[in-house]
């Protein structure tokens, strides 16, 4: 079954570049060229948004806000911004990657790639003939692991794919000290670069604000200074 990408991109010619490329690999491809058509374009058959941050009208960030009050498909950011500021505030906002002006194709298609393996494998159910634990918790937090889904005191928290990956690492390993490379090697699956470390930040800023009752003093991630993570 081919998967349906959602371009979001002012610019007539990088869009029309980068539909052809994916159409080329097999994808089923669509186009908007703001914001405002984004969102009226956005359905149940979308797995991944490309989506322009600098656009006319309403912005990339503010689009993609929209869009996380309805769906969890994956968004990968293009910004012509390379401040580590600009990263931030797109993941922040619900991105969960970003690719900065001019990139090459090549790049965007392994980003695309791993952002819809990584989804498949989050939407679907666990299919293994291995007997695995499938209840993990800790206090009033319970992961389902075979479903993928989440409760703290009876009531089902919604995840972002990688926020979901980052909190079942470290629950099945508790007491673990995870570095901030380790946590991202592992889960994002590409080397640390330096900029790396913020994006890990962010994720595990977002994961505090639901699992912690009070995320600024966390009691299930915690800050171990100089090394790194740890879950419990």
């Amino acid at each position: 079954m081919k998967n349906h990408i959602l371009i979001v991109e002012d610019d007539e010619a990088i869009r029309e570049g980068v539909r052809i490329l994916l159409e080329g690999e097999g994808y089923t491809v669509q186009e908007a060229e703001d914001g405002f058509q984004c969102l009226k374009k956005l359905s149940a058959e979308t797995d991944l948004i490309i989506l322009d941050i600098m656009m006319p009208g309403i912005s990339g960030i503010k689009t993609c806000e929209e869009i996380r009050k309805t769906s969890h498909v994956p968004v990968l950011f293009l910004t012509a911004k390379g401040q580590e500021s600009d990263k931030l505030i797109g993941l922040m906002a619900g991105g969960d990657d970003y690719l900065v002006k001019p990139f090459s194709y090549a790049e965007l298609l392994a980003r695309v790639k791993a952002l819809l393996r990584r989804y498949c494998v989050y939407s679907q159910p666990l299919k293994t003939e291995k007997k695995t634990k499938q209840w993990l918790e800790y206090g009033k937090l319970k992961v389902n692991t075979q479903y993928n889904e989440v409760y703290r005191e009876g009531e089902e928290i919604h995840f972002r794919e990688m926020e979901y990956r980052l909190l079942l690492l470290m629950m099945e390993n508790p007491q673990k000290i995870f570095s901030v490379k380790n946590l991202y090697e592992s889960l994002w699956e590409e080397p640390f670069l330096y900029s790396s470390g913020n994006t890990v930040m962010v994720h595990i800023r977002r994961l505090r604000t639901k699992i912690e009752e009070d995320p600024q003093k966390p009691e299930m991630i915690q800050t171990v200074w100089g090394k790194g993570y740890r879950f419990g």
